[in-house]
């Protein structure tokens, strides 16, 4: 398999603090690869880093199979486009200006490639609308624009949706899709909102601490993921009493809201919750999703 970028033992300390911790992981050419943590898991640390922007303490990382210790890096380099923390604009200027100063700052020609690009990331009717103007979508549409000047074939995406709306949120999605399937792009998408990063990604690194903790397709999850039932009861503690006695495996989740990772004999299960005096008021089954295993992963109730 050819990979776009891989890393082999990589560290990052900041004094004692280590933020990246023998962290080792392989992005396939032509995937979207979720890149998965709690908030301080080093995600961000590690995209600063492979971006150039900081360098690694010990360990090595490869774009397209150059060691970033070479001169050729810099050119390896020329071929990723990245959005890290918020996109990084000019407020007072229009969109297509911010493009004209981005390809002057990477020494390209921009009369052809903004409209294209405007066009792309479905900013081409903005005109002379000032970006302090945009919406929060918009600019991250806009950051993106910015990270494709130079045609990349490698684009990492740092929280992409992250304080969205609903709508913003989807047409970031759709955008990502486009980039991924017609323009060949592969994708880094370091991200804490599962859910929607389980709508995109192909392939997943699972990180804790600075550590990878496990590397694994989108297809792998889904084989992997436990059958779950979902309950809301009136009392969450008779309910465990009356799991616990049933053997199954449970998480309560609140006072009146739980998960079994099975689908449990329903009449059997309601009949004892009755002699517990506890109501189910809602139960619906459905596949565990990328959230419970990767806190499973985690350790389950200790994450």
């Amino acid at each position: 398999m050819e990979y776009v970028l891989t890393t082999q033992n990589l560290c990052k300390m900041y004094g004692r603090y280590t933020a990246v911790n023998h962290l080792s992981m392989h992005v396939p050419k032509g995937s979207i690869y979720g890149f998965v943590g709690k908030n301080g898991a080093g995600k961000t640390t590690l995209i600063r880093v492979i971006s150039g922007l900081q360098p690694p303490t010990s360990g090595s990382y490869q774009l397209y199979g150059i060691p970033h210790h070479r001169p050729a890096i810099l050119q390896a380099r020329r071929r990723m486009g990245a959005v890290v923390e918020s996109p990084a604009l000019y407020h007072t200027l229009t969109a297509q200006e911010n493009l004209e100063i981005q390809c002057r700052i990477l020494g390209l020609p921009s009369s052809h490639t903004i409209p294209q690009l405007l066009e792309q990331v479905g900013l081409h009717h903005t005109g002379r609308k000032k970006v302090h103007h945009f919406s929060l979508g918009m600019r991250q549409r806009l950051g993106i624009a910015m990270a494709l000047v130079g045609s990349p074939d490698f684009l990492v995406l740092d929280e992409p949706v992250n304080g969205l709306d609903p709508q913003g949120i989807v047409e970031i999605r759709e955008l990502i899709l486009k980039l991924n399937r017609e323009c060949q792009i592969t994708v880094l998408i370091s991200s804490h909102i599962l859910d929607e990063l389980s709508r995109l990604a192909t392939h997943y690194g699972f990180l804790d601490q600075g550590s990878i903790l496990q590397e694994v397709t989108a297809e792998e999850v889904e084989a992997a993921c436990r059958p779950c039932t979902h309950l809301e009861v009136s009392d969450a503690a008779a309910l465990a009493r009356v799991l616990d006695r049933m053997e199954l495996n449970y998480c309560i989740l609140s006072q009146h809201e739980a998960e079994i990772y099975a689908h449990p004999p329903v009449t059997e299960l309601v009949v004892a919750l009755a002699q517990e005096q506890c109501h189910v008021s809602s139960l619906h089954q459905r596949n565990e999703s990328l959230e419970s295993y990767f806190i499973r992963l985690l350790g389950g109730d200790k994450a």
